[in-house]
């Protein structure tokens, strides 16, 4: 029996290329349509492939809430790209809905359930035009405040286009809408939804497990098995294409890539940026079909049919899958334009390097001291490590005259060399003398504050070196003085509530580790997932003051002990630190009052005034020093 696979093969056309044509939709093309779940269905027909498949991961509790004849209604909340109306189809199958009738032309559906109720289900809230959504916000009202059981609404709405309509809608009715606020207290701040309202925030279910799930769908979809017998890659030919779904798939690196682009999603996500499922597919389908050169220029994603040209001009480096991550590939006006890779540019990965990594590069195939860690990290890539265009690339570099340097040739060894940096970010193996991958990108510290998160995950201490890192980075920014520090943490300020960058008086000291319920904590938040700081001043509660422990925070404070300028890194950073310090001075005050209530001071010991100031050994090392100052009499 002769599959059509096979047919397309021998006729000259490559098997696997109208998946190929279907899955660059989904890349960051200028009309991504197959990112909106109606178009899916038709697309799928035409290209005659199976579709991407990806969980709901709110859908058994949305199913479990209809079930269970909650009364009230439903709104499945995110932003553009979450998967709204995929769960929104997916909840109408599951409750018995006719999938034609949710394919046909209309914004509302309606099915009757079981126990007698009318689910009402609004695709998509966009879709009406200003007021004509006023009808379906009332039947939602009307639902969770009117006490009308005899409907369910099921409303499917971007988060600010949901707040918008139903500020409107209370602007017509003169009155404040009295579900805007609870809505936005739910979304903003995680806040109780309101009562009778079950509300659904896909925005807050993406992470790195939503990455490693879309990488897979992509790249170990089922209909990459017709490239098994394709004519692009006999005789030992390199299909760029196959090469990097491959590699995405994590065949030759035990899945070493993903998990590493997945280290940088969740520090994107854990420093506040959300990546809905669209941007990630748009991520992982731009890693595998990238490529600059495309003979569409417009898209700069492979077909199949541009696959002959690259191997013809062996040009099979220009299509790297870890230049690719970072949209390498791209106009930057595109790049910057997505989410996602506006979030992978700020790692600076490509740009961002070490002398180690760059001496590496450029002399290690001639370096006899290199040349081992060359063959075994650079030019063991024979793909996309040391290809006969970059070796070609780097001896005009090395050998040319200096004015050889200037022109255009010695540009294209920069930007070659920037592709090498961002593969060894991917490639290097997890503990190497002498490189290492975070130091290649600008949160060199990052890996750190993953190792938090595991530590307190598996309910072990941090290590030492970690918190007296974050502790010495505190007691700089809190004295602006060069102190070593580790084991306990200065309160200080210049003698009043100011923003001084310098403070030498000592308000309060507290160490670095809790103990008795007092000193520093640090603390996995249960809703972000972040880190979080929380610093004791004296035991029992409400004398702790907690801080929002962001990876860039984490950076900031890093960089400081390191020696860094607090200036110099992030002056937004700075500015959050010196609001934490004044919180901790206001309670500092408050704990020493409280203290004070019960003793009974009086004559010149009363009129006594104690400083503490802040002296520093040689060596660093910070103590603070009393200096009694007393009233004349």
């Amino acid at each position: 029996m002769t599959t059509t696979s096979q047919v397309e093969s021998d006729a000259g056309i490559p098997p696997a290329s109208a998946w190929v044509r279907f899955l660059r939709s989904y890349g960051p093309t200028s009309n991504n349509l197959t990112m909106f779940d109606e178009y899916v269905s038709g697309a799928l027909g035409r290209a005659k492939v199976q579709p991407i498949s990806l969980s709901t991961p709110l859908l058994d509790a949305m199913i479990e809430h209809i079930e269970s004849k909650t009364l009230g209604s439903l709104v499945i909340a995110g932003t553009a790209g979450d998967g709204k109306t995929y769960h929104c189809r997916a909840l109408w199958t599951r409750i018995g809905g006719d999938p034609k009738v949710w394919a046909s032309k209309g914004n509302v559906k309606e099915h009757r359930l079981d126990d007698g109720r009318l689910a009402v289900f609004i695709k998509d809230l966009s879709e009406f035009n200003g007021e004509e959504s006023d009808l379906q916000l009332q039947r939602l009202e009307k639902s969770v405040l009117g006490g009308d059981d005899s409907e369910v609404v099921i409303l499917a709405a971007n988060h600010g286009q949901l707040l918008d309509r139903l500020r409107d809608l209370g602007k017509r009715q003169d009155r404040v809408h009295p579900l805007r606020k609870p809505l936005q207290e739910r979304f903003l701040q995680a806040g109780p939804a309101p009562d009778r309202l079950a509300v659904f925030d896909l925005s807050r279910s993406t992470s790195r497990t939503t990455f490693d799930e879309v990488a897979k769908a992509v790249a170990g979809h089922p209909e990459w098995a017709n490239c098994s017998g394709c004519f692009l890659k006999a005789g030992g030919k390199v299909c760029p294409i196959d090469e990097n779904r491959r590699r995405l798939l994590g065949e030759a690196d035990g899945g070493q890539l993903a998990r590493r682009l997945g280290d940088l999603v969740e520090i994107a996500r854990l420093n506040g940026l959300h990546l809905p499922v669209r941007d990630l597919l748009a991520l992982c389908s731009n890693m595998v079909l990238g490529y600059a050169d495309a003979k569409d220029a417009k898209e700069n994603l492979m077909t199949c049919a541009d696959v002959p040209k690259i191997q013809e001009g062996g040009h099979t480096g220009k299509a790297s899958i870890y230049a690719n991550a970072f949209g390498a590939n791209l106009p930057k006006r595109r790049a910057s334009d997505r989410p996602v890779f506006k979030a992978m540019a700020s790692f600076g990965v490509g740009e961002e390097t070490t002398n180690a990594a760059d001496g590496l590069l450029v002399y290690g195939k001639d370096d006899a001291r290199l040349q081992t860690d060359f063959a075994r990290l650079v030019a063991a890539d024979s793909v996309y490590g040391a290809t006969a265009d970059f070796r070609a690339a780097q001896d005009a570099y090395l050998e040319g005259h200096e004015g050889a340097r200037l022109d255009g040739g010695s540009i294209e060894f920069m930007e070659m060399l920037a592709d090498q940096r961002r593969r060894l970010y991917f490639s290097l193996p997890e503990s190497e003398p002498g490189y290492s991958r975070w130091s290649m990108t600008a949160f060199r510290f990052a890996g750190d504050y993953l190792d938090i998160i595991d530590s307190l995950k598996a309910k072990k201490a941090v290590s030492d070196a970690t918190r007296g890192r974050i502790a010495r980075g505190l007691n700089r920014v809190m004295t602006g003085l060069l102190l070593e520090n580790v084991d306990r943490i200065f309160i200080a300020s210049s003698g009043g509530f100011t923003q001084s960058r310098v403070s030498v008086l000592c308000d309060h000291e507290t160490p670095s580790r809790r103990q008795g319920g007092v000193g520093m904590a640090i603390k996995l938040e249960e809703e972000t997932g972040r880190l979080q700081l929380d610093v004791s001043l004296s035991p029992g509660p409400g004398n702790s003051v907690a801080f929002d422990l962001t990876p860039i925070r984490h950076e900031f404070l890093a960089r400081v002990a390191e020696g860094a300028l607090p200036a110099s890194f992030s002056n937004e950073c700075l500015e959050d630190l010196l609001a934490f310090k004044a919180k901790l001075l206001r309670k500092a005050e408050i704990v020493r009052k409280a203290g004070f209530a019960g003793d009974d001071e009086v004559g010149a010991e009363a009129s006594a005034l104690t400083l503490n100031f802040i002296d520093i050994e040689p060596g660093g090392r910070g103590f603070a020093r009393p200096v009694t100052v007393r009233a004349p009499a």
